[in-house]
């Protein structure tokens, strides 16, 4: 089928679009460049313009053909979102509205969300199952929220199916070399160690060291970047095949801590790493780790490609070069 990848020129969609390309599928990227890639589209055709042009997107749909949408087009950082919060409503709920009455008016009718572990805020229960309350401690996991609830109604008032996909830590990059990821500024964890490794920051901030974990550093659930890819393929042919809407973890549920990370990079770079140990981050919970059960039950997914040794030496490589 031709699927509109929205942000398409980014980390996460054009590992996708990689994938999807390699499953017989043609992905058309939609993307407005400002911080995507243009070399990082490789696999179909691009249209460049932007998610608020509600005529542009119903005209991309049209003219490719689209039999379904992979949505990815979204700010991420957290830090950033508690200073602009306007910034991230607009961009992250507003444009996603303007996205779906597109779908409306061009008749698509699947759509698969790129969401996030940010809707459950601090946990109550670890690992963190699909069922867990929603309550976001920032405005980037309240905006991906907003899509979801609109999903429900564009699904009761529209017939819109949707899969949201709840990412815990994306990581890792393409084996091939081909892409990988590229963040300006870059503010996830696997490569700012790297960099750190490198020479090409300082050292690595780590963020609380007197968390009730075994070394006092955070603990996170980190899925490789293909894994993830693999999962959005399956979930657009379920959704094509007739599924219902629903929404889904990706995780290993298993975590590995900073420190675990910071070890990890310098046994695989053989380089040291330096550090420098800070205070807690305001609204970072001790530990994130999915239940990722309802993804093997609902797509036969988990995540084979996600030891912490191989999503390092896959971003080693990577940024290496």
């Amino acid at each position: 089928m031709n699927v509109l990848v929205t942000g398409g020129a980014g980390y996460i969609g054009s590992h996708v679009s990689k994938m999807l390309a390699a499953s017989g599928h043609t992905p058309v990227v939609y993307d407005n460049l400002s911080f995507g890639h243009r070399w990082a589209v490789k696999w179909g055709p691009m249209v460049e313009g932007d998610m608020a042009d509600r005529e542009s997107l119903v005209a991309a749909m049209k003219q490719h053909k689209i039999e379904a949408v992979m949505h990815f087009a979204a700010f991420i950082n957290v830090g950033e979102s508690m200073k602009l919060p306007g910034k991230y409503f607009r961009n992250n709920f507003s444009n996603a509205i303007t996205l779906l009455d597109a779908m409306v008016e061009a008749q698509v009718r699947n759509i698969v969300f790129s969401s996030t572990a940010a809707v459950y805020g601090d946990p109550i229960e670890v690992p963190i199952p699909e069922t867990h309350p929603k309550n976001p401690v920032n405005t980037y996991g309240d905006s991906k929220l907003f899509v979801e609830r609109a999903l429900h109604w564009y699904g009761e008032i529209h017939g819109l199916r949707s899969m949201a996909l709840r990412y815990f830590n994306a990581a890792g990059a393409d084996p091939s070399g081909d892409i990988g990821e590229d963040h300006v500024p870059e503010t996830h964890l696997i490569p700012l160690v790297i960099q750190a490794a490198l020479g090409k920051r300082a050292r690595i901030d780590v963020y609380g060291t007197d968390y009730p974990t075994p070394d006092g550093t955070a603990i996170r659930d980190y899925v490789h970047v293909n894994d993830l890819a693999d999962a959005h393929v399956r979930a657009v042919n379920y959704l094509q095949a007739g599924g219902a809407t629903t929404q889904l973890n990706l995780g290993t549920g298993t975590g590995h801590s900073v420190r675990e990370v910071i070890e990890q990079v310098r046994s695989t770079g053989g380089r040291p790493v330096p550090s420098q140990d800070c205070p807690r981050r305001a609204g970072d919970p001790p530990v994130l780790v999915a239940a990722a059960g309802k993804s093997l039950e609902v797509l036969g997914w988990k995540a084979r490609h996600s030891s912490l040794a191989e999503i390092v030496e896959t971003a080693w490589r990577w940024h290496n070069r």
